[in-house]
């Protein structure tokens, strides 16, 4: 997102009323009525999901189909240089999550897989002990006891929330460290773009089931609602999970990619 953007009134009443919105819930500690759709935004968010849904059919599902026949190692090393560049997002999370020991094990994980990992491709730290976890601002919104809020249907990103909205928001805000370096930047687009290609392959057998669902708009809706759910409570846990393989088969279930 430019600075330019950033200082708009556009952007400025966007993020307003998500706040303000998001506020309107209060705390809720439980989140488990969070797949129930909201009466007044269900129209609005449905026209946006056929929206991503026409992407989806015309551009990333097709991109997503070829990708998934390329070899595993590719995959994964397209997936590894992903999670690397996200690593500092997700040490600043569990900081603020007060997940000490997880701050700690993903620190590590960055400093092995940028070097020995050769920038990320190979997830060395996984076999050294050093698992990967999910973490970012709209979990640790949850994490500090802030409700879910309306469903969203964000354009291209697909099923969402308030809370986690303005999380997406406030990252793409503060995310500018490698503004004056080209190298940095293009390193960003090239693992933004990897990132979602190889999610939305990941999520195939998913939404292909999901698909044949009387109404798919609910259904991909729920799934990325529980998802976050457990997202949350995993962030309030906030142990270090055991190391898991590359090929674990965990998917992103928005439309088209819901990291």
């Amino acid at each position: 997102m430019p600075a330019s953007l950033r200082s708009t009134p556009t952007f400025l009443a966007l993020f307003s009323t998500l706040v303000l919105s998001a506020c309107s819930h209060g705390v809720r500690k439980d989140e488990a009525g969070t797949a129930a759709p909201i009466a007044s935004d269900e129209p609005i968010n449905r026209k946006v999901f056929a929206f991503n849904e026409a992407v989806d059919h015309a551009v990333l599902r097709p991109v997503a189909r070829g990708y998934s026949h390329l070899g595993k190692p590719v995959r994964n090393g397209v997936r590894n240089f992903a999670q690397n560049l996200q690593e500092p997002l997700v040490f600043a999370n569990d900081l603020l999550q007060a997940n000490f020991l997880r701050s700690l094990n993903t620190a590590g994980r960055f400093v092995v897989n940028s070097t020995v990992g050769v920038v990320g491709i190979f997830d060395v730290a996984n076999h050294w002990g050093m698992p990967h976890h999910a973490a970012d601002l709209g979990q640790t919104f949850g994490v500090w006891g802030m409700g879910p809020g309306h469903t969203v249907e964000l354009p291209v990103f697909g099923s969402s929330n308030v809370r986690d909205s303005v999380g997406r928001i406030l990252t793409l805000a503060f995310n500018r460290l490698g503004d004056n370096s080209d190298t940095v930047g293009d390193l960003q687009l090239a693992g933004t773009a990897g990132g979602i290609v190889d999610g939305r392959s990941r999520a195939l057998p998913l939404t292909d089931k999901l698909e044949q669902s009387p109404d798919y708009y609910a259904a991909l809706r729920d799934a990325a609602a529980s998802r976050r759910v457990a997202l949350v409570e995993d962030g309030r846990v906030g142990t270090v999970h055991p190391t898991v393989p590359n090929s674990d088969g965990r998917a992103a279930t928005g439309l088209p990619v819901n990291p």
